[in-house]
């Protein structure tokens, strides 16, 4: 059956072409005027074919349009004007033989392209029998034929009253009768050739749907069958995608200039550039807008051929069917949204691709990319360099000297209004490889003079050039159309229209959104077949540069891209953090208990020690402030402490493993960042402080020191604390009262006049805790005055608030010296203090308070280091880890935490690669396809 179904498309096909070509020639030769020749010897026959050939194709190509029919002049005899229809009935006969031959290689080209497109269906005549699916093909399929046979019948008997004309002598009246007869069946004929290319279209389509739906059969009866799928072998648009995706992020120090073609779609804003671009790929995908500028960034748009009519941008997974009106809204939504995104900085436009691929039914290969449209005239929401930023894009991609352009002009307004035409002029002025396309031409046709759109139509109006000029109509300005229903309303429109049909404007071949995706189609895969070689070459030579760099520089190291130094340095980050648990339990606690006494310092000289010494009942009030402080500020200090610690830790860890032999340095930066960030996102578990508010309070309850070794080690604590605070103190001193006399004398220095006068505060205040060494920590009022009487007689004059200054620091130096020498006193009064507890001769307790202090920070680092070790060292895990992903998601974060020239000329030099395998590649299958 599958047999049957070949023969009867061939025998179908072979009719077609031979009356589309015959019924095209006598509209050629109609439309054009063009005058017959002699016939020539019958040797000549070959070349004159292939010439006949050459000739009609460039004519396709050109899209000259049609000089009219002239009368003769008056002056002349009748006579002449029988010898003048003779000649433009025997003139068929030549272009007959032309445009067969022209036509028939065409479509017998397109036939065995479709043809290859099936697959093997050999094994479905056992599969599938025959049945009245197949009986009705072939009865739509000879109804086909019929209808090419009485077209061509049609045909014949006007080539016969035409040649009876010229064989009998006929009167002056007779010939004119017969010429308004034969200019009627003209018109006739040309009405007939619009029908019947109409029909043959609709065949077309009707035959690849149910193609389609064969392909659909097979494959389910090749999965029941479960036969072994095969690799899905590229297709070669994307292959060739794939090639110019690579090239838009190639940035390189070399001047290597991505010249590969592409089909270029420029415009005035609003000509209709978008929507042609629509009927091409045969689905609504652009958002739409009421005159506002809605394309802000280049779309490339990858159209080719499959059973599904489905898009896809380069950077998601996810296909739209542009057979459902959900998804379509989806598509412009999201395409919206990709152009909103990449404007940043206040601009109106942006230079990054939008990169997206449309398949389908009936598509035609290409590579399109559709820039925003030129404007004249900027808004006051526009950015202002909107202008020249949308023209310097335009000229840089129409610089592209493989680059097709598809220049967009607007029949409905003033050509001289145009913007589009001078830019396309300046960038290819010979017109090699420009398309102009005439959009809405239903408005022109009410607008317009046809002598005016005869000139556009055939280049004699603007001053640029160019390879073919084509009219279509995308729309009737409704957004809800669909595009069958847009390439309905163009066919009508084009098969009734006054101005294209009737007036013989153009040719049929120059209007409709099809005709000029088959042109544009076309001319894109010449143009790549002449250069894609020279391409090829130029970046082996890039790559051989590039690799001679890499070798003098880096002659022992491999290659590595960003992504590829990214995943080590990855695998080292996490592998510091799996150190961390690996700690020992004593380092834990030594690092836990000395930032905790670290935060916590402070607070218990400041608020619990130096006020309760003040008091007369120190240990009552000891007990109010450590209770007040376990239940308020202790816990969450506790557990800033345990944060700070399990920071330091790590980055410690990290410090240390850049010593190692085998360090890499370009990691740095790049761990660092991901460090900071990960801790800047980690905080403790809340829970951790209402557990260690139980846990310290209940320490803080015990006020007996249970043996030696822990009395000498809490004397120790004291000492040392007190020491340390000490310290600080008299470096406030210092810096309050000035150098000694030592250091004045051997470093040159001297005192200044508030150092001298603070000097004298202290001599008087020295007298005061002289004289009561248990003084107070505040001074009296009369303290006060005598102090100040004593200053005024020695022509210091200072007040109250000026000596309280001078105070606080001397008072605190003097109560830490007593501190330290009680606990000295205190070292070998244990076993006084278990005997006679606070009634002790020698008063410790201030060794109490601090051992209870010891206490609680052993017991809230043992509690911090548990709880490091079994949930925090984790966490941290996960925020590295997370910090890590994102990281490796954004590539200007890595591009500058990553840098340097070792990175930068590998990068080079792996994108280099990439884009010459690809390239190779595509030729290879490029060559396979010839």
């Amino acid at each position: 059956m599958l047999r049957i179904y070949q023969n009867t498309y061939r025998r179908t096909a072979r009719k077609a072409v031979v009356y589309s070509t015959k019924v095209a020639c006598c509209n050629h030769s109609t439309l054009c005027g063009i005058t017959s020749h002699p016939r020539r010897p019958r040797d000549a026959g070959s070349s004159s074919s292939n010439g006949s050939h050459q000739r009609h194709e460039e004519f396709l190509l050109a899209g000259n349009p049609a000089r009219g029919w002239q009368m003769p002049p008056p002056s002349r005899g009748y006579g002449m004007l029988v010898v003048r229809i003779l000649r433009g009935a025997l003139k068929l006969r030549y272009l007959v033989l032309g445009g067969a031959i022209g036509g028939g290689v065409s479509l017998s080209k397109k036939y065995e392209d479709w043809k290859d497109g099936l697959p093997d269906f050999k094994w479905l005549e056992d599969a599938m029998p025959q049945g009245e699916r197949w009986s009705q093909f072939s009865r739509n399929l000879i109804e086909v034929g019929s209808l090419v046979k009485n077209a061509i019948d049609v045909a014949k008997d006007d080539l016969k009253a035409k040649t009876t004309v010229a064989a009998l002598g006929i009167t002056t009246d007779e010939s004119r009768k017969k010429y308004e007869k034969l200019q009627s069946q003209v018109e006739t004929l040309q009405t007939e050739i619009m029908n019947v290319q109409i029909k043959y279209q609709k065949e077309l389509e009707k035959m690849e749907k149910e193609n389609r739906e064969l392909r659909q059969q097979y494959l389910i009866l090749k999965t029941n069958k479960k036969t072994t799928a095969k690799k899905i072998k590229k297709s070669l648009i994307d292959m060739y995608s794939e090639v110019l995706d690579e090239l838009s992020g190639y940035d390189t120090g070399y001047t290597m200039a991505d010249h590969l073609p592409r089909v270029v779609v420029v415009g005035d804003q609003s000509s209709g550039k978008t929507s042609v671009l629509e009927s091409i790929a045969k689905a609504r995908i652009f958002p739409r807008g009421s005159g506002e500028m809605m394309t802000r960034a280049p779309v490339k748009v990858t159209l080719a051929e499959g059973p599904y009519h489905v898009a896809q941008f380069r950077d998601s997974d996810r296909e739209y069917d542009l057979t459902k009106e959900s998804d379509l809204q989806d598509l412009r939504r999201d395409v919206e949204f990709r152009m909103k995104a990449s404007v940043r900085g206040g601009k109106t436009v942006s230079n990054e691709v939008i990169a997206m691929t449309v398949k389908g039914p009936g598509l035609q290969r290409m590579v399109l990319v559709d820039l925003p449209g030129i404007i004249s005239t900027m808004t006051v929401d526009m950015a202002s360099d909107t202008k020249d930023s949308i023209h310097q894009m335009t000229k840089h991609y129409m610089s592209n000297p493989n680059a097709i352009i598809l220049c967009i002009q607007d029949g409905s307004v003033d050509a001289e209004r145009s913007n589009v035409t001078d830019l396309v002029m300046q960038c290819d002025p010979l017109g090699r490889r420009t398309i102009f396309v005439l959009t809405k031409v239903d408005l022109a046709e009410e607008l317009a003079d046809p002598d005016r759109i005869r000139k556009i139509l055939s280049g004699k109006l603007f001053p640029m050039k160019a390879l073919g000029y084509y009219a279509v109509v995308t729309g009737r300005g409704r957004k809800d159309d669909s595009i069958d229903a847009i390439r309905q309303y163009e066919e009508d429109f084009f098969k009734n229209s006054k101005l294209f049909h009737r007036r013989g404007v153009i040719m049929p071949h120059q209007v409709t959104s099809r005709n000029l995706s088959l042109a544009v189609s076309d001319r894109f895969w010449k143009m790549v077949r002449e250069t894609i070689e020279q391409q090829a070459d130029a970046f082996k030579a890039t790559r051989f540069n590039l690799e001679t760099e890499w070798k003098n520089n880096f002659p022992r190291l491999r290659e590595s891209g960003r992504d590829e130094l990214f995943d080590k340095a990855k695998g080292e980050i996490l592998d510091e953090v799996v150190t961390l648990s690996q700690i020992s339990a004593k380092k834990w606690d030594d690092a836990l208990n000395t930032k905790l006494w670290e935060k916590l310092s402070n607070y218990v000289f400041e608020t619990i020690y130096l006020p309760a010494a003040q008091s007369d009942s120190f240990n009552t009030m000891v007990d109010i402030k450590l209770r007040q402080w376990a239940e308020q500020a202790l816990p969450a200090k506790s557990v800033e402490a345990g944060w700070e610690a399990l920071q330091q830790e790590f980055i410690s860890l990290m410090e240390r493993s850049k010593k190692a032999q085998d360090h890499d340095g370009i990691f740095d930066q790049l761990k660092s960042a991901v460090v900071d960030e990960a801790i800047r996102r980690h905080s403790w578990e809340d829970k951790a402080i209402d557990m260690l508010r139980v846990i310290q309070l209940n320490t803080l309850e015990d006020r007996f020191v249970h043996d030696k070794q822990e009395w000498d080690s809490a004397v120790k604590f004291l000492e040392t604390s007190v020491n340390a605070k000490l310290v600080q103190t008299e470096e406030t001193l210092a810096q309050m009262f000035g150098p000694g006399q030592l250091r004045r004398f051997t470093h040159w220095q001297y005192l200044t006049q508030d150092q001298q006068k603070r000097r004298s505060v202290k001599n008087e205040l020295d007298k005061i805790l002289k004289n009561d060494t248990k003084h107070l920590p505040t001074l009296t009022h009369d303290e006060l005055t005598t102090v100040r009487k004593n200053l005024q007689r020695d022509n210091v004059d200072v007040d109250t608030d000026y000596i309280r200054q001078t105070w606080f620091p001397v008072y605190r130096k003097h109560f830490l010296q007593q501190a330290l020498q009680r606990a000295k006193d205190c070292r070998k009064a244990y076993y006084l203090y278990t005997q006679q507890g606070a009634e002790c001769e020698i008063s410790c307790s201030d060794v109490v308070l601090f051992w209870r202090i010891q206490q609680v920070i052993k017991i809230t680092g043992n509690a911090l280091r548990q709880q490091v070790i079994n949930r925090e060292a984790r966490r941290l895990d996960k925020e590295i880890k997370a910090v890590l992903d994102e990281f490796s998601d954004d590539e200007e974060k890595k591009g500058y935490l990553l840098t340097g020239k070792r990175v930068l000329l590998a990068e080079e030099l792996i994108k280099v690669r990439q884009i010459q395998e690809k390239l190779e590649e595509f030729i290879n299958s490029l060559n396979q396809e010839k």
